[in-house]
């Protein structure tokens, strides 16, 4: 949720002032600050930050200062991890459905690889790729805000089911491999510790089935609250059951055994605003649209996952009040930032914040229309705006 400070309100409007609309700014006290909590509740946990949440060279560089290592999906995410300090060795990968050079390249990068199918790891100990492998499990369980962020359960294409493990373990005795690791991840924005937990102990239970493991990874789908209604995960009580379960299991093992996670959204989400302006209100016989100088082309969750970002008005703080339908400059009827919302009633000229944008805004953004991108914008530590508007097509593979 959002609840913006009269100090911050001025610096969001100095930013709108200096590099137009629409500007994405992200605030680097916040990304350090979530960052901090994570060290705090999960000390036994090592992080690989989801670089596909936001992969600005400048944020992955606090998050990277900040002791966390990054997890890629591509070869340019990879790229742009180590490009911004990042060490190989503390490099996570995994991805579905890669053609073999994307594969070799992974390997090549000198990140832990957790693969995806029986096919990666037949492929792996046909190529030689190494002697240890990770595996990602897809243990039937799935969560997440939408069905299209939920990457556990029979409708996920991710991950190896348990009832292939019998057929991973010969092929993995075929080419003499060992699997050391074990990875899974069972969806996008879990709010609820309960089913993140019910995760962990299968996975653990699972765990059990390999000898060689020293490594497991419990995924991502940390989440933040976006709408009025949802409430944080109470990451108090999460950390402190899983550190139980760490502990027993390494209590059952006898030998060193590392964890980690792959926050992704949880760093970055709320660290993040689209600054857009009123360009237009058009009364209709249902609603009043409100028409911004943006569009889902910039911030696309709400048009794909029908998510809810807070908009705040930055240009005044009292009014009347109404029901207002936000909507972008894209040629799409599905185009809307908000739908019926009460809020103070803008005028034309307005700027407005649509707020917890930092995840998935910038980096699912396109030049559909042909509309040039945002800049992006940080708010540094002592209250400065730095301009750290990158071109991502240099790491495009």
């Amino acid at each position: 949720m959002s609840n913006i400070s009269g100090i911050e309100r001025e610096t969001l409007l100095q930013a709108a002032r200096r590099f137009g609309t629409p500007v994405y700014v992200y605030n680097q006290s916040k990304i350090e600050e979530q960052c901090l909590k994570l060290h705090k509740y999960f000390p036994d946990v090592a992080f690989h930050y989801a670089v596909k949440a936001n992969a600005n060279p400048d944020v992955l560089r606090i998050i990277r200062k900040q002791g966390m290592g990054a997890e890629g999906v591509s070869e340019g995410e990879l790229a742009a991890a180590l490009a911004a300090g990042f060490k190989k060795k503390d490099l996570s990968f995994t991805c579905s459905n890669l053609r073999e050079e994307e594969l070799r390249a992974a390997a090549a990068s000198g990140a832990r690889v957790h693969l995806d199918s029986l096919n990666q790891l037949e492929v792996w100990g046909r190529l030689k790729l190494g002697k240890e492998v990770s595996l990602r499990l897809n243990q039937g369980i799935g969560a997440g805000h939408h069905k299209h962020v939920i990457t556990g359960g029979p409708d996920s294409k991710f991950g190896i089911g348990l009832e292939d493990i019998a057929e991973a373990k010969g092929i993995a005795k075929k080419y003499n491999l060992s699997i050391t690791g074990l990875q899974q991840h069972i969806g996008s924005n879990a709010l609820d510790a309960g089913i993140l937990l019910k995760a962990a102990r299968v996975l653990l239970k699972t765990a059990a089935q390999f000898e060689d493991v020293t490594h497991i990874d419990f995924g991502g789908g940390l989440g933040i609250p976006y709408a009025p209604s949802e409430k944080e995960l109470d990451l108090k009580a999460f950390g402190a059951e899983l550190k139980k379960y760490i502990h027993e299991f390494k209590k059952s093992r006898g030998k060193t055994v590392e964890f980690a996670m792959e926050p992704g959204r949880f760093l970055v989400a709320e660290a993040g605003t689209l600054i857009v302006s009123v360009t237009d209100i058009k009364q209709t016989t249902k609603h009043t649209f409100v028409g911004v100088d943006s569009g889902f082309n910039h911030l696309l969750r709400p048009a794909l996952y029908a998510s809810y970002h807070p908009i705040e008005n930055l240009s005044r703080t009292r009014g009347k009040r109404g029901r207002f339908s936000v909507a972008g400059n894209v040629c799409e009827s599905g185009d809307v930032f908000a739908t019926d919302r009460e809020m103070l009633a803008p005028d034309i000229g307005d700027v407005l914040a649509i707020c917890n944008a930092g995840a998935y805004g910038f980096s699912m953004a396109s030049t559909y229309n042909l509309r040039v991108l945002p800049k992006e914008i940080l708010i540094t530590k002592d209250g400065k705006l730095k301009n750290i508007s990158f071109d991502s097509a240099l790491f495009a593979r």
